[in-house]
């Protein structure tokens, strides 16, 4: 069957993946359907140091760890803005990210409000994000979610 989505929906899509991804840990599905094999990867605005093209399997590792011990992690993203070049397409989007803990002392909750800056390239599999920079906002909550 023909994909019936156009180019700016098929990248959205992608960007969607992310985010769902990410919530349900698949990290394995991240690998193979959202990024690239290298990725420049920023996140100095949450002072995860300076940036670095890293491979995915690292960016999910990462991410692994940093999840352990949550009990829930839920993205919410919008406001999606596409710019389609000839060397892949910018996206601009909001997201909102919130991680529970049910053991947590001192409130279960932290919440980190942003936007996003992705490049994707078109591949033989499809679109694929490579590049990723969060721009933190604000964040509110127990922060170490003790």
């Amino acid at each position: 069957m023909q994909n019936q989505h156009t180019v700016c929906e098929q990248i959205i899509e992608v960007c969607n993946r992310l985010f769902v991804y990410t919530d349900y840990r698949e990290w394995e599905k991240l690998q193979s359907e959202v990024f690239a094999g290298e990725v420049h990867f920023d996140m100095t605005s949450m002072g995860a140091g300076a940036p670095a093209v890293l491979s995915a399997d690292a960016i999910c590792k990462a991410w692994e760890e940093g999840f352990q011990g949550l009990d829930a992690v839920h993205h919410l993203a919008g406001n999606y803005l596409v710019t389609i070049g000839e060397n892949g397409a910018d996206v601009f989007c909001y997201a909102n990210a919130s991680h529970f803990k049910k053991g947590a002392t001192r409130g279960n909750t932290r919440t980190f409000v942003g936007s996003y800056n992705l490049h994707l390239i078109s591949t033989d599999k499809g679109w694929r994000i490579d590049a990723f920079k969060y721009n933190l906002k604000y964040a509110e909550g127990n922060m170490d979610l003790i």
